[in-house]
């Protein structure tokens, strides 16, 4: 994902390359290419300026040491800071009730029921829980079958119901469920929806509340860019959710939206996507990327 960033930082760095030391000149000139480079990856550009200014005032004043070049410093504090901006550490789930029930949101078409499939794969095979999903899009009928076709697919149980149409009643009766029949986690899979939607929005806001869930999740596909980093404003705004996911990671993306994100509404990327198979989930490690 970030090989189009690397290979324009590599250039923004040469600038310094042959320097003995480091200077505000060399230090700026390197500078405008790494904010150029950002800005080309689709990241905000206040954030682009904010990280190019907190870079340039560690790196001047800084002795360089003979064993290591201003390049080899600037690559150090850039690769610090860009860590930073995404998180600095991974950030786990929180599934200390029983049962945990995690509440999933996002827009339309951002891959949030293949992702409560993933999902629910990856707390049964890594974390030995037992899982119940939720089919809680009354208003695609086909989202249904989908998360039935992946339950099938995963051999993990789904709980639906056609008839009703309230989205609040659903998850109660999966939870209620879930605590007579001992599952550990609950994960309900809700209708996409428009941030400019109030009627939907609404609705999920009255589920959230409803059901006080351990962890709401905020699925969002990574392709779409800054309109992923003010979607998540948005939403956050709304239902304050705990953590974000960004998916369709291995497509054609710039990565704008996992250097950003983070640094717009102050919350952790949890998981990233990383391909349709349901294995192809991983938790999100900022030092790793």
């Amino acid at each position: 994902m970030f090989d189009n960033l690397t290979e324009k930082f590599d250039r923004a760095f040469k600038v310094l390359k042959g320097h003995g030391q480091i200077t505000e000149i060399n230090v700026a000139e390197s500078l405008k290419e790494v904010r150029r480079a950002l800005l080309d990856a689709d990241v905000n550009f206040k954030t682009a300026k904010a990280f190019t200014n907190t870079v340039k005032e560690k790196a001047l004043g800084r002795d360089v040491l003979k064993s290591v070049s201003p390049g080899q410093l600037m690559i150090k504090i850039c690769h610090e800071e860009l860590i930073r901006l995404m998180g600095g550490n991974e950030v786990a789930l929180n599934l200390d009730s029983n049962p945990s029930v995690i509440l999933m949101s996002g827009l339309q078409g951002s891959g949030k029921t293949t992702f409560t499939g993933k999902l629910g794969n990856y707390l049964t095979k890594k974390k030995s829980k037992k899982v119940l999903l939720v089919a809680c899009d009354v208003y695609r009928p086909a989202a249904i079958d989908q998360l039935h076709v992946l339950g099938e697919q995963l051999d993990i149980e789904v709980f639906s119901n056609k008839e009703e149409k309230n989205p609040i009643n659903i998850a109660t009766e999966a939870i209620k469920k879930a605590k007579s029949e001992a599952f550990n986690v609950v994960i309900v899979d809700t209708a996409g929806r428009l941030a400019v939607d109030e009627v939907m929005m609404a609705e999920i806001e009255n589920l959230k509340n409803s059901i006080n869930p351990s962890e709401t999740l905020f699925v969002v596909d990574s392709m779409t860019g800054q309109d992923a980093v003010n979607t998540a404003k948005t939403f956050n705004e709304r239902i304050n959710f705990d953590g974000v996911v960004l998916t369709k990671l291995d497509g054609d993306t710039r990565g704008g939206a996992a250097l950003t994100i983070k640094e717009v509404v102050n919350k952790p990327i949890k998981f990233v996507g990383v391909g349709e198979k349901m294995d192809a989930l991983d938790v999100f490690y900022p030092s790793r990327m």
